[in-house]
């Protein structure tokens, strides 16, 4: 799956939180100043080309709707960004946040809870 540049994963997210839109709901949910419609269109059809998005026709009119789901996309590059940066360690991934000061106790504590439960599915299947 390819990445998405930040403004191809700005609109993304619209799409995952509104499930299909027209380009012009799409401009809805930007705060001010909002892009250009012509940049948001054009930014449209290139998540279409690179297959994260499709649409459906009504006449000239297209509405858009998403087909790479927002946690299929979220596993994919947070595996790509543990390898790239942790060399696949999710323990060297929250060691670093938590010596940075950027995780609390309590964020570690419910990382660790979510990672046990995530260990014992994997064990059960």
């Amino acid at each position: 799956m390819r990445e998405l540049t930040r403004a191809e994963e700005e609109i993304m997210q619209v799409l995952w939180k509104i499930k299909k839109g027209f380009v012009k709901e799409i401009l809805e949910h930007f705060d001010e100043p909002k892009p250009a419609y012509n940049t948001v269109s054009t930014i449209v059809r290139i998540l279409q080309d690179k297959g994260f998005v499709t649409h459906k026709a009504y006449g000239r009119t297209h509405e858009y709707y998403p087909v790479v789901s927002k946690n299929d996309y979220s596993k994919t590059h947070l595996s790509t960004f543990v390898n790239d940066y942790f060399s696949n360690s999710f323990e060297k991934m929250v060691s670093f946040f938590a010596k940075e000061k950027s995780i609390s106790v309590k964020e570690m504590e419910e990382i660790m809870k979510i990672m046990e439960g995530e260990v014992k599915k994997q064990k059960n299947k």
